[in-house]
């Protein structure tokens, strides 16, 4: 029977899709970012093993509240991608049973193609752009950024709905150049509904400490309202160059 490896569940979700979502936390992942505030969910052989069915029973009792309000099922990590047949199978079982909205969040570490079951089962793709300079992507995750990127196109030729988020980090994400330039790179996507900045905090430091981990960005503060509009207004003039858009 397919299980699935979990970190953790969240009933009432406001923050990863639209409407009121149960959120599903699956464990492991690939990348290591500096800033990550779940750095438990990393381990590819820790949480708990369950089975589609125990995942769809621990959803159930709250339908009248996601369909209410337009919501659904979300599946989060780590990085849901790395258990796509156990994913896969979740959404395809949430739709044929009650007909739920599916929403995937990912860091696109993957490939479209490989994961085409998955997607063809998910109603919108939560992705999670961390760097668009390659260097500075790998210092801060541990890998290069080029399988994310071609996963947002896949997404865009494909036709796929897709939601792109981006923490700042003061120090990591304000220079000028790179801001303009993942402007140009979302402003060339097909399907994006929605773009997010979502400041950089410091909440999971203690999660690194439990482990006895050094936290690599100890002592960055949280942007400033002014960083965040200055960033906000510098990819947003890139998405106007590159739709052809005259300031």
């Amino acid at each position: 029977m397919l299980k699935g490896r979990i970190h953790s569940l969240e009933t009432f979700g406001t923050v990863d899709g639209p409407g009121i979502r149960f959120v599903l936390f699956m464990q492991g992942c690939l990348l290591k970012c500096q800033y990550c505030h779940n750095p438990d969910t990393w381990s590819l052989t820790d949480g708990k093993e369950m089975t589609v069915d125990e995942v769809l029973a621990e959803i159930e009792p709250y339908l009248t509240y996601y369909r209410s309000s337009g919501g659904g099922l979300t599946v989060s990590g780590g990085e849901a991608t790395l258990q796509a047949p156990f994913v896969t199978e979740l959404f395809r079982e949430a739709k044929k049973r009650w007909n739920l909205h599916t929403t995937l969040d990912t860091n696109g570490y993957n490939e479209g193609d490989k994961i085409r079951d998955l997607l063809d089962v998910t109603d919108l793709v939560l992705l999670d752009l961390k760097h668009i300079d390659n260097e500075k992507h790998i210092k801060l995750t541990g890998k290069p950024n080029d399988r994310m990127l071609k996963m947002a196109e896949w997404l865009s030729e494909h036709d796929r709905n897709m939601w792109i988020r981006h923490v700042f980090v003061p120090g990591i994400h304000d220079d000028e150049q790179d801001l303009l330039n993942l402007g140009r790179f979302i402003g060339g996507l097909r399907g994006v509904e929605k773009f997010e900045i979502l400041p950089y905090h410091q909440m999971g430091i203690y999660k690194w400490q439990e482990l006895g981990w050094d936290y690599p960005l100890d002592g960055v503060p949280s942007p400033t309202p002014e960083e965040l509009e200055r960033a906000g207004r510098l990819i947003e003039e890139g998405r106007r160059q590159a739709a052809g858009v005259k300031s």
